[in-house]
């Protein structure tokens, strides 16, 4: 069951957190988050997933950034988000898929417990113009059922290495192979 929009604003500061909370971002069935203006690009074109893979701090000046086709870009939500006992989801919002932007490309699902900046994965399939402060995607919430451990440091298959991150967070599956 996916919670309404009355239902997240119920649970704000309960079992959700949203920082900063603003009522004009909730939806009927979701709130919408805010694109930060800081992005990282990766320094080389071949990644490996052994290893760490360095990046690059971009600032989204307030003319807006033109992001290029066939690149990967990795931004962060401007709103820090809490779950307990429901699992939160991320899509991109429709407006800006209609734009050919990929906010996420594959990680827009989040484990129970998550705190923390959602990292985005952005791609676009032709020049884009991008503004920090955009609303970029949605959030919504998925109640759970069985038993279940709660995403944490060093918890899981995981282990939690993205938990109460407080900025970009580039891959950390090298981690995985240590």
């Amino acid at each position: 069951m996916i919670l309404s929009g009355k239902s997240i604003q119920e649970q704000q500061g309960k079992n959700i957190i949203i920082e900063p909370f603003r009522e004009e971002q909730l939806n009927p069935n979701s709130y919408n988050l805010r694109l930060h203006h800081e992005l990282l690009v990766y320094d080389q074109e071949e990644l490996d997933m052994k290893s760490e893979n360095t990046a690059q701090k971009i600032i989204i000046p307030k003319e807006g950034l033109l992001l290029e086709r066939h690149k990967l870009y990795l931004g962060r939500t401007l709103e820090f988000t809490e779950t307990k006992d429901y699992v939160p989801m991320l899509e991109g919002r429709s407006s800006i898929g209609r734009l050919g932007l990929f906010v996420h490309i594959t990680a827009g699902f989040g484990d129970v417990g998550f705190a923390g900046y959602w990292t985005l994965e952005m791609f676009c399939v032709q020049p884009i113009r991008i503004y920090a402060g955009v609303e970029i995607c949605q959030i919504f919430y998925h109640s759970i059922e069985g038993d279940y451990e709660a995403y944490q440091k060093g918890k899981g298959n995981s282990g939690g290495k993205y938990q109460n991150n407080r900025g970009i967070q580039p891959s950390l599956l090298y981690k995985d192979f240590q």
